[in-house]
């Protein structure tokens, strides 16, 4: 079976960034060589020939648009899952949410 001919993984990846909880999907997800990030590429969005546009999923778009990798840290990693199909990627707020940050150590001066 050619490259070609065999289908692309696609993953759903669930991640804290700045008090929100973003769920993206993408082909490509792989360690990275900079020691505690995840590597994330190659994004899928829904198409726009969609009659119903979701506006969570358009704000992700243009905010991910021109962007070819993305370096998340590990501890902001809630959940990646491979899929069989996409689905709508959305930002939501974690207030109130049943997702709790790992908690990372408080930084101290160094005098």
């Amino acid at each position: 079976m050619s490259e070609r001919d065999q289908p692309k993984h696609i993953y759903r990846v669930i991640f804290h960034n700045q008090g929100q909880i973003y769920e993206l999907y993408a082909h490509s997800i792989y360690q990275s060589e900079l020691y505690g990030f995840v590597e994330i590429e190659d994004y899928t969005f829904g198409t726009r020939s969609q009659m119903l546009i979701d506006p969570s999923e358009e704000r992700l778009r243009t905010e991910f648009d021109g962007v070819q990798r993305s370096f998340i840290p590990m501890h902001a990693i809630v959940r990646i899952d491979e899929v069989e199909k996409e689905g709508v990627a959305k930002v939501v707020d974690s207030k109130g949410d049943k997702v709790t940050p790992f908690p990372m150590p408080v930084p101290r001066d160094s005098k």
